[in-house]
């Protein structure tokens, strides 16, 4: 694919982001356009490696065609490009954008060399299609007579309902807030997902047949046993939503949030009012300290800094990652080394340093009249023990009290809620999520079927797609005995079950 000496010929050049003072003044996208000719040499780079791990366990979990589109990109055949991508990416605009790309970790030229920047290609593959209106309706072949309820319209419930209305369906998408996309109108900021895309593919998706109904909280204002009776089937994707909390003493104090509060009413306030309204959580002016180092975390440091704080702290409980993949991390696992992501940049550039500290154990709030003020940490450092296991340890006089007026902590999700659950009687396995294997989608309820993070725990986006076209598959056999419907090659890393 592409070049065959192309990988030797050309450096990795990723698309970059807008200038970090300019975009933390705005919530528009961080992305520029991609240069037509850079992506070609990009695509080049595909160095025909026999073996694509880019669509290995390690890599995609949807399966992408990547080489193909590589080269198709490289050859300038773009609409053709656009044609294998969809082929198996019902969203190539979402996972463009907020995918972490294990594609790339696993790229066979990143064992020795940058990767090919696949999520680059991808993104451009799906904006120019919309750009040369080559993304149409398309309108189910027949109808079955069957109807679907999917419950929850993040990725995993996208996906699964996108599917299933291929398949000739009646599908019907119920969502408890007020817009449609789940995680991906509220989780994630709009300066990563423009919601004007998200809104753009729910117009599609409901002009080729797929219902829609916002405000509708199954198990609180429609009963489950009305959903089981007006439907042949049940999905239910309502993704992981209890967050993790952080139990210190002094945890009780005000202006300590939960992360995805502190985002989600940021959003809906953006939306609704362009933030005039004031029904967010404001950090203008005061002391951040943000717990947790994942993405979560970084989306609440831009968006803090969009706010005005007066300062960033970003705190993580891990040690500081290689620049290097270590001697225990060998390609093609994903690559746990040190990135400085959007809100990380905006933040150094804002204040003067990368606002992340690692290795820290939060140990309490302090407070005054009720009000946070700030947390108290020690310094740990991480002991592997004889039988493997690593444990954290406490470094003596390290202890230290940071300043903070707002505390948001993104510590991860630790299952889904499980009201909807007991009311529809599914059983639930021990970690709290949905007893159901993973390539099968079924539930001890008959007709009632689970993906996404409900199913699986807190994940990726792509992989949430992966299991909604997963669960669309064994929806439609359920439903006709057999299908013509695609679905992802079972990932064997999958197979927690």
């Amino acid at each position: 694919m592409g070049k065959p000496t192309g990988f030797m010929e050309y450096p990795r050049r990723k698309t970059p982001w807008r200038d970090p003072v300019d975009r933390a003044l705005d919530y528009y996208e961080i992305y520029t356009p991609a240069e037509e000719e850079q992506l070609k040499k990009q695509g080049a780079r595909c160095m025909n490696c026999g073996v694509p791990f880019c669509e290995s366990d390690h890599g995609c979990p949807i399966d992408n065609l990547i080489p193909e589109w590589n080269d198709l990109v490289y050859k300038g055949k773009w609409k053709e490009a656009y044609e294998r991508l969809t082929k198996t990416n019902n969203f190539p605009e979402f996972t463009g954008r907020v995918c972490p790309a294990p594609c790339e970790g696993a790229c066979v030229l990143g064992i020795n060399e940058p990767a090919v920047t696949i999520k680059d290609i991808e993104n451009s593959i799906i904006d120019r299609a919309f750009e040369e209106g080559w993304v149409k309706e398309q309108q189910p072949a027949e109808s079955t007579g069957k109807k679907i309820a999917v419950i929850g319209s993040g990725p995993a419930g996208l996906t699964a309902a996108d599917q299933l209305n291929k398949a000739g369906h009646s599908v019907t998408v119920f969502e408890r807030e007020d817009r449609i996309g789940g995680l991906l109108v509220y989780g994630i900021p709009n300066m990563k997902l423009s919601k004007s895309l998200l809104n753009r593919r729910v117009k599609l998706l409901a002009s080729q047949g797929i219902e829609f109904k916002t405000n509708c909280n199954i198990g609180v204002n429609i009963s489950t046993d009305e959903i089981k009776k007006a439907f042949d089937a049940v999905l239910i994707a309502t993704g992981s939503t209890i967050a993790r909390d952080l139990s210190i003493p002094g945890r009780e104090s005000s202006n300590i949030h939960f992360a995805m509060d502190f985002l989600t009413q940021n959003t809906k306030s953006l939306l609704d009012s362009s933030l005039s309204d004031g029904n967010y959580i404001d950090a203008k002016d005061k002391d951040v300290i943000v717990i947790g180092g994942g993405d979560t975390g970084t989306d609440c440091i831009a968006t803090a800094i969009r706010h005005g704080c007066k300062n960033m702290v970003n705190m993580e409980i891990m040690s500081k990652p290689p620049k290097r993949r270590g001697l225990d991390n060998p390609w093609p696992l994903w690559p746990n080394i040190l990135r400085t992501d959007y809100g990380h940049e905006e933040s150094e550039k804002r204040f003067g340093s990368d606002p992340r500290r690692f290795s820290l154990m939060s140990k309490e709030f302090t407070s005054k009249d009720g009000l946070v003020t700030g947390l108290k940490t020690v310094e740990i450092e991480w002991v592997q023990e004889k039988n493997g296991k690593m444990t954290m340890k406490e470094i003596a006089s390290t202890e230290k009290t940071w300043n903070a007026d707002l505390v948001l902590l993104a510590l991860g999700f630790i299952g889904p809620e499980q009201k909807i659950l007991n009311d529809f009687g599914v059983s639930i396995d021990d970690i709290g999520n949905i007893d159901s294997a993973y390539g099968k989608f079924t539930t001890n309820v008959d007709g009632v079927f689970s993906a996404g993070d409900a199913r699986r725990g807190q994940s990726l986006v792509v992989w949430a797609m992966n299991e909604g076209r997963g669960a669309a598959l064994a929806i439609d056999r359920y439903l006709q005995g057999a299908s013509r419907l695609s679905a992802p090659m079972i990932k064997l890393g999958s197979l927690r079950d």
